[in-house]
């Protein structure tokens, strides 16, 4: 029986996806030799933004940098919590100009950023739930930029371990519903950190392999509305039974950097 959900109004940063290319790879979705088409993922990047407004929230933009075509993934530059920012450190060298550029964005938006001294990939491996970050590792993110978080911003980090390369960031697997439950696929983690997603979210909505290859586990929740893959058909259908309010937004052509919704949106929680 579905339930009554509340939405909860948001402030995201987007990047404008101007510079946006496959011209490396750093992950098993990424193939240089395929074309993008960059006025189609220019169209799809401003239905995102879009949506995003129709439903209450606040979209900013920083501006896009040349030679940078994966800083449209404003989801890994950073955490923002309680009004202050730890920022990345990227594991690929390709990736590790972006810091900065989104550290001065926080910094003048009146956010103070510390970047972390170990690997960290933001949003992309840290998701706050329920009062406690869980913190992906295994491909990115390291363990040691886990106890970081847990020292910049005071809160418990629950560390979950992932073993498919296509799901190489916590937030291809798993995102946040609300403050009390998440949904993802079982397959993309090791036993134990599965066991601890168990433990911590007897509820949780379980999605398919095919959802989770459709980036439908790279969505966005506001606690009611959640922006979603219109291709993860399964996990739309158990959300709208659980009282959720699927909003189909087509990204698909940011997969081909291994990219979704949560991908290209980060967060700034006041």
């Amino acid at each position: 029986m579905s339930e009554r959900r509340l939405p909860r109004r948001r402030r995201f940063l987007l990047c404008e996806p101007r510079h946006f290319d496959v011209s490396y790879a750093i992950n098993p979705w990424m193939h240089p030799d395929e074309e993008v088409d960059v006025r189609r993922a220019h169209r799809q990047w401003e239905a995102l933004a879009a949506a995003y407004r129709a439903h209450g929230h606040v979209v900013e933009t920083l501006a896009p940098v040349p030679g940078l075509p994966d800083m449209v993934f404003a989801a890994n530059a950073a955490l923002v919590l309680d009004g202050r920012a730890l920022g990345s450190l990227f594991h690929a060298p390709e990736r590790q100009d972006e810091s900065g550029h989104y550290e001065m964005w926080l910094k003048e938006a009146g956010v103070p950023v510390r970047r972390a001294r170990a690997v960290c990939e933001g949003e992309g491996d840290l998701v706050p739930v329920g009062g406690r970050v869980l913190a992906g590792t295994g491909f990115r993110t390291t363990p040691e930029a886990h106890r970081e978080v847990e020292e910049h911003f005071g809160v418990p980090v629950v560390g979950l371990r992932l073993v498919n390369p296509f799901f190489y960031h916590l937030d291809t697997a798993l995102f946040a519903l609300d403050d009390e439950n998440v949904a993802y696929y079982p397959d993309a983690f090791a036993p134990e950190s599965r066991a601890v997603l168990e433990r911590l979210f007897p509820h949780a909505v379980v999605a398919t392999l095919g959802d989770a290859l459709a980036f439908g586990l790279n969505s966005v929740s506001d606690g009611r509305h959640v922006f979603i893959a219109p291709q993860a058909v399964a996990l739309t259908e158990e959300l709208a039974r659980r009282g959720y309010v699927p909003v189909p937004v087509d990204l698909s052509e940011f997969r081909k950097a291994g990219g979704g919704i949560k991908c290209c949106t980060l967060e700034v929680r006041a």
